[in-house]
């Protein structure tokens, strides 16, 4: 680099005693310390030792009159090796090893010259932390920071809810502890994060930056400033005003509870006796099982990819065109996926009525971004043109996938594979949006079944995170790899599942639902079972879930069902939901439902006319109504997800129990801090599962039937988890 002069650790003894993490070298008199732990700079084992040896050094050198810690790479420390949370088993460990970073911390704040943290990419969670007990910190204009640790059921543990409200005021410091978002770097500069956005050469403005303190002898503690929360009544305020917003937001969870604790320490008894509280509140955190099972998700969502017999090297077609056949609710949204990620997208209906209703539902979905503040009015229209209707087939022969997203009708959508096989090239990728039926039946019909495939988006589409990417018999690799790639493009996690009806969503959640109509005729109200399960931390209840879905989907499915002689759960059918079909309340769309809405709202407001029919199932069923306890409720419906959801893993329409929790978290909400059903049914005891599973059966009837799975494991003292691992070979 011009004009700075570079002085070789060769020449220093202390060298062959610095642990590699970290790169010393003295630039135009700034000691330029670089953590290289690729590929994020993570805080393993070591790295933070080699931290602060190395500013211990910088400290000693008489050369050296400032200090710039950097990381190599693409980023600066994105946080701790997350791995190493699950080898924390004892409180007492966990105080020893937050004593121990704490110290360490305070011994760098305490370098007698100007130290400048310089950040690009992400200073996420310990990162920050490090950064924080830096005197000064400066950023790319690209650069993002923040505490996500309340995604992984604790709090930042080496000192943020102690520095950070010292820097940006207590108001901040709680939406980032609590929420765990990141912060950009021009808001953080505002804030008080940050002392300055570099435009240009990252280090070479730190240094700069660095030198002009030293010159003005510019050290400057985090731990020692209090005037953000000068204001002690102001900042106490705040905390209450965060907690009573928990009570809508956490629902269940506890980690951000224990962030506003320990900001609140701080704040009341001073810096010292906050980092206590905070090291404190760190460990009951950690050992946790909200925190287990948040750390499992987290490795379950970056397992999700790895498919046994299909391996990352995998040829996959590039996706750089597509269409979607059906413009409604469904087809419009994986339509607006496609525009979204810059791939232009034919859109088909069969009539132009049809075809400019599903573009103005689009419009308008695209307008509420833009009054949102998340898209420009420029941006909307760059994105529209990307979307060409048509009520024809013509250039379907370009592009490189479709997507049928037709009526949930068997009959239509064989037949629109066999035209899609004939209007497209041999080397496109027909997908299906089904959410039940027979992958390999579209295939026959659409004469490649090598590219047929089942991509199953989540409602509302544009929106829901989750893709169940359907195998079928003869889909081949490329196929699969192509689509678990284009899913990432689009933004979405793609979870690659088997193909039976209803795959592992569905398949799992008809059993979730029936315990939810029976239990209604049995005596819960509506209210009741949907207040059970929000408590929970669902984001809705089954009812409310099913008004927004629209009832008259489930229904059709139940009629098609029937025309071939099936159900979709064993045990007894409540008759209410097609009861409501047959009235045609469908939920939301129709103004009523398993609620009413009033006009152009979407507030669900309870109807004393379903309290009539569960009344009247009852008594054809011959059911004495009684009261039902949350608990009883929270145990059928959790029970009967997880009992189904063994059946699936063992029959290998499912790769892990992880997988299933993932679509499940993804795809309807359930609760992260507890995990996914198939982790919280670990966490509750496979022995009390099963448990269960033969009391309802004594109870309710033999439709109640343990999975085998789940006999073997709680026989064996198994877990989900564990059986998944050792099956799979991935490592537990």
């Amino acid at each position: 680099m011009a004009g700075l002069r570079l002085r070789s650790d060769s020449r220093d003894k202390m060298a062959d005693a610095m642990p590699e993490f970290v790169h010393y070298e003295i630039r135009d008199q700034v000691a330029v310390l670089t953590v290289d732990n690729p590929p994020v700079n993570a805080l393993s084992p070591g790295v933070a030792e080699a931290i602060d040896a190395a500013v211990e050094r910088a400290a000693a050198d008489p050369e050296a009159r400032a200090v710039v810690l950097i990381g190599a790479g693409t980023t600066f420390v994105a946080g701790a090796d997350i791995r190493f949370f699950e080898t924390i088993t004892a409180r007492e460990a966990s105080l020893e090893r937050s004593h121990a970073i704490h110290a360490r911390l305070r011994h760098i704040e305490d370098c007698p010259k100007p130290l400048v943290a310089a950040i690009h990419g992400t200073a996420l969670g310990g990162g920050l932390e490090f950064a924080m007990a830096c005197h000064y910190r400066v950023a790319a204009a690209t650069a993002g920071v923040g505490q996500p640790e309340v995604s992984l059921g604790i709090i930042p543990g080496a000192g943020g809810t102690q520095r950070l409200p010292r820097l940006c005021g207590a108001p901040m410091a709680l939406e980032m502890c609590t929420l765990g978002q990141h912060v950009p770097a021009a808001r953080a500069a505002t804030e008080g994060i940050l002392d300055g956005v570099i435009e240009g050469d990252l280090l070479v403005g730190a240094m700069a930056f660095a030198l002009e303190k030293s010159s003005s002898n510019g050290v400057r503690k985090s731990r020692d400033l209090n005037l953000k929360i000068a204001e002690t009544g102001a900042a106490l305020a705040a905390c209450a005003r965060t907690r009573e917003g928990l009570k809508k937001t956490a629902r269940g969870a506890h980690a951000p509870y224990a962030a506003v604790n320990a900001i609140e320490a701080g704040i009341r008894l001073g810096f010292d006796e906050g980092s206590r509280r905070e090291i404190e509140i760190f460990a009951d955190c950690v050992l946790s099982t909200e925190s287990r099972a948040m750390v499992k998700l987290f490795f379950a969502e970056r397992e999700v990819p790895k498919i046994p017999d299909v391996p990352k090297d995998t040829p996959a077609l590039e996706i750089r065109t597509a269409a979607v056949v059906g413009a409604g609710t469904m087809g419009g949204g994986i339509a607006m996926n496609y525009a979204n990620a810059g791939i232009p997208v034919l859109l088909k209906e069969v009539t132009q009525e049809a075809l400019d209703s599903g573009l103005a539902t689009i419009r308008r979905n695209y307008q509420s971004s833009v009054s949102k503040g998340k898209m420009t009015p420029e941006q909307l229209e760059r994105t529209m043109v990307l979307i060409t209707p048509t009520v024809t087939y013509e250039g379907f022969e370009k592009v490189d996938i479709v997507t049928e997203a037709v009526f949930e009708n068997f009959d239509l959508k064989k037949a629109t594979f066999t035209e899609l096989g004939r209007v497209t090239r041999p080397d496109c990728i027909l997908a299906s949006n089904t959410s039940t039926l027979n992958i390999d039946e579209f295939a026959k019909s659409s004469s490649r079944p090598e590219k047929v495939i089942g991509t199953h988006f989540f409602s509302p589409a544009n929106v829901m995170k989750l893709v169940e990417i359907v195998r079928g018999r003869e889909t081949a690799k490329e196929t699969i790899a192509t689509c678990m790639k284009l899913a990432r493009k689009l933004n979405k996690v793609g979870v690659l599942v088997g193909n039976c009806f209803g795959f592992v969503a569905n398949r799992m959640i008809a059993y979730y639902m029936r315990e939810a109509y029976l239990l209604l005729e049995e005596g819960a109200r509506v209210e009741e079972i949907d207040a059970a399960l929000v408590e929970f931390g669902m984001p809705v209840g089954p009812f409310a879930m099913q008004d927004i879905a629209g009832i008259d989907v489930g229904a059709r499915i139940r009629q098609y069902l029937r025309s071939i002689g099936k159900e979709r759960s064993e045990g007894p059918q409540c008759p209410v939901p097609d009861w409501l079909f047959e009235m045609g309340r469908y939920g939301q769309k129709t103004g009523a439902g398993w609620y009413r809405y009033d006009a152009g709202s979407r507030t669900p407001v309870v109807d004393p006319l379903i309290e009539g029919l569960a009344n009247k199932a009852a008594a054809e069923r011959g059911v004495d109504r009684r009261a039902i306890s949350n608990d009883e409720i929270i145990a059928r419906i959790m029970t009967a997800l997880a009992n189904e959801g063994a059946n699936i893993l063992e029959e290998g329409y499912a790769l892990r129990a992880g997988d299933v929790d993932v679509i499940y978290v993804q795809g309807f909400g359930f609760p992260r801090h507890r995990g996914g059903p198939m982790f919280y049914a670990d966490t509750v005891g496979l022995p009390v599962v099963l448990g269960r599973v033969r009391e309802y059966r004594d109870r309710f009837g033999d439709y109640w039937t343990p999975a085998p799975l789940l006999e073997r494991l709680a026989a064996s003292g198994g877990t989900f988890y564990g059986w998944s691992a050792e099956r799979r070979g991935i490592g537990a």
